[in-house]
């Protein structure tokens, strides 16, 4: 049974301005800045929408979930603000003009959606990866260090990766993903009300088994 629908992609940012530049040349999608000073990316779906939200904290730690990027090279990258990390045969770890880790694939031709991967850090990446597949119905796949969840309805991103790693979560992830659901649902499931809606807010954030934040919206109608 499906217990939510993916909605968009949240990234926060001691820039937004600065970050939603790098990520609209990056990923290929529209640029609109916003009257309060976060911005957003659009695409072709709602689906497509990346939020770039201002927050007071810089970045302190590695990223613990963070975007895999099809490019056609490093330089292209480079030209809007990255950095090259580590390179690896089939990828190469970038940091983005604000620092935050994301891993690009290189393709001579791109594909439509340049999003090849949304991958989260996690302690028992078979059990997370089954718990989101359970979540959006979905396929899952075990694979030699890591697990994925496959074939997300609407959601424009090529796989939902979990790798195992040693260290703990520590703070609050900087990259985020927004639902539609039944907050009573997820609950029931495994998640946990992390805030309730409140005068500022018309959206419940949780936490998955692992404490990974996420934002609920009603289900869509």
């Amino acid at each position: 049974m499906v217990l939510a629908r993916f909605k968009d992609l949240v990234v926060d940012a001691v820039d937004p301005a600065a970050l939603g530049v790098f990520l609209a040349g990056a990923v290929g999608l529209d640029r609109v800045a916003l009257d309060d000073g976060d911005g957003k990316l659009t695409g072709p779906t709602p689906q497509h929408t990346i939020w770039i939200n201002r927050v007071p904290e810089p970045k302190t730690v590695k990223h613990r979930v963070h975007l895999d990027l099809y490019a056609r090279s490093i330089a292209d990258l480079e030209a809007l603000g990255a950095r090259k990390v580590e390179e690896f045969p089939e990828w190469t770890v970038m940091q983005d003009v604000e620092g935050g880790e994301f891993c690009a694939f290189l393709r001579d031709d791109l594909p439509r959606d340049r999003i090849h991967g949304l991958v989260v850090d996690c302690a028992d990446r078979r059990a997370q990866a089954a718990w989101w597949a359970s979540v959006y119905d979905a396929d899952v796949a075990h694979h030699q260090g890591w697990s994925t969840v496959e074939n997300i309805p609407g959601m424009p991103v090529g796989a939902f990766d979990f790798v195992q790693v040693p260290e703990p979560k520590t703070v609050k992830n900087r990259v985020h993903w927004d639902v539609h659901a039944d907050v009573a649902d997820l609950a029931a499931a495994g998640a946990r009300v992390l805030r309730e809606r409140d005068a500022e807010i018309s959206w419940t954030v949780m936490a998955d088994p692992e404490g990974n934040e996420f934002c609920v919206f009603d289900p869509e109608t």
